[in-house]
């Protein structure tokens, strides 16, 4: 029979809707007869790079002068973090990253844990190392660990780790890997005796692609690449520090090629996940663990910022960092919206498919406002509680407010290479001081409004008062097990099996 034209045109159009309507909904009931055989997304693969001591002004994108290349590519395509915070120095960070708590709740509060002292993050806590294991990835770290190692339990490897990479302590010399009486360079628990006069940025990303290449690929892996970069003592490879002659402070040209060298290592691991087809379902996390030292050595820059490592003030706690990933849904673009460094763990236990998260971590899932740039369930944050020189910080909102005695350097140091004139606006620092910011409106840090706010000082230190209800008291058991720890008495190694 023959079909009238009319009918013929319902027909198509009746195809046409139903065949738009399947490449639209692929998940229509059309097509989901039997629900086993759909494939789940792929979790994704996560690497988290961590810089040491870099500064707010020491990446390209933030200082024009910086050679930076692939930072600043993978940051401009990503998701630039302006409002992503983190403790004061290196332990109380890497604490908080991995535990999710903030680090005068654990007693890592004060700062560096020093390399014979005999404790570590408290082992009762499920590091996020091991919350991923939990839930289906291979684990590895490569570089700084800093929180304890006196027992295998406190190491890498005894908080969720299948293979580490690295060294124990806080810092080393980048050739010889070698910290006062010894060497800090494990494969797992055997010394790498083997690279004396290999500079530590290549050997660390070189044994980050090592995994990578190595890897099953049937699984999602997390990769924690903990850089010594660009931390003291200043040694980098004569070629770098021949990239920026026009910098006359040596100590400046040194810590700048030590960035550079750690932007080349970065370039080694992005072109080894693409090498190994990984590189499309891969998060990538940048940050550093706290504000670059400035001091008369000119070692890092947190221009315009004020304040130093160590100190509470936004040069020391504001960290440069960018997230990277076809998984966020918004990209290329500046992010202001509130992190913290405890709001990693839950939000990459997120990522990882978690679905209960730990009641008493002080971290939140963030993964929404890093995905869509939707507004951060984090309104407020502690910035650290310290109790030897006591200080305490906290942010609400746009408001900071410091109470105490803030003894590193308040100042805002220009690096060299501006030819600027050093900034002498460090306003008089008092004990048990009481200082109130706006950031919004002053980032830098410049007017203390305490005096005519009154009120809200008022406020924010009844808030600061009911988080030293958790407060824990610094670890401090003291070094009299010093002589144990000696590297003499495990063949001239830092080692576990003292305490």
């Amino acid at each position: 029979m023959r079909m009238h034209h009319k009918g013929r045109l319902v027909v198509c159009f009746l195809l046409a809707l139903t065949c738009s309507f399947v490449v639209r909904n692929h998940k229509s009931a059309l097509f989901q007869r039997d629900s086993s055989s759909i494939v789940p997304p792929k979790k994704p693969n996560i690497v988290f790079i961590l810089a040491d001591d870099l500064g707010w002004g020491d990446v390209g994108y933030q200082n024009s002068l910086v050679i930076t290349p692939t930072i600043d590519k993978l940051a401009r395509e990503g998701v630039i973090l302006n409002q992503s915070y983190v403790p004061q120095s290196c332990s109380p960070s890497r604490a908080a990253i991995m535990s999710g708590y903030y680090p005068y709740r654990l007693g890592f509060q004060e700062g560096p844990l020093i390399q014979n002292m005999p404790t570590g993050v408290p082992l009762h806590l499920t590091l996020l190392p091991r919350k991923l294991k939990q839930l289906g990835y291979s684990t590895y770290m490569v570089g700084k660990w800093h929180l304890g190692f006196c027992k295998k339990e406190y190491t890498p490897n005894g908080r969720g780790f299948d293979h580490f990479y690295g060294f124990y302590g806080g810092g080393e010399k980048y050739f010889t890997h070698v910290l006062g009486r010894g060497l800090d360079l494990q494969y797992d628990f055997e010394p790498d005796r083997t690279q004396n006069g290999t500079y530590s940025t290549y050997l660390f990303s070189d044994k980050a692609v090592e995994f990578i290449k190595t890897h099953d690929k049937s699984k999602p892996f997390f990769l924690y690449l903990a850089f010594q970069s660009v931390h003291s003592p200043l040694q980098v490879p004569e070629k770098y520090t021949d990239m920026y002659p026009s910098v006359t402070n040596e100590n400046r040209r040194i810590k700048l090629g030590m960035i550079t060298a750690m932007d080349d290592s970065i370039a080694k691991l992005v072109n080894a996940l693409r090498r190994h087809e990984l590189w499309d379902n891969t998060l990538i996390v940048f940050s550093t663990d706290n504000g670059g030292p400035q001091n008369e050595r000119f070692e890092g820059s947190n221009w315009p910022l004020r304040g130093t490592k160590k100190s509470l003030f936004e040069g020391g706690t504001r960290a440069v960092g960018f997230i990277h990933g076809s998984m966020l849904e918004k990209t290329g673009y500046v992010n202001n919206q509130l992190i913290h460094a405890v709001d990693w763990h839950p939000t990459l236990s997120t990522v990882a498919g978690a679905k209960k998260l730990d009641p008493e971590m002080d971290g939140l899932n963030v993964w929404n406002t890093l995905r869509k740039n939707e507004p951060s369930p984090r309104k407020e944050f502690m910035y650290n509680i310290l109790e030897r020189i006591p200080i305490a910080g906290i942010r609400v909102n746009n408001y900071k407010l410091i109470v105490g005695n803030p003894y590193f350097t308040a100042c805002r140091v220009p690096p060299p290479e501006t030819k600027m004139e050093l900034d002498v606006e460090c306003t008089s620092l008092i004990r048990n001081g009481v200082y109130l910011y706006d950031l919004e409106n002053d980032p830098t840090e410049s007017f203390n409004l305490a005096e005519k706010m009154p009120q809200r000082v008022k406020e924010m230190n009844t808030r600061i008062e009911e988080y030293k209800k958790k407060l824990v008291p610094t670890l401090d058991p003291g070094i009299s097990v010093a002589l144990l720890s000696d590297p003499q008495n495990f063949g001239g190694v830092w080692a576990p099996g003292w305490c």
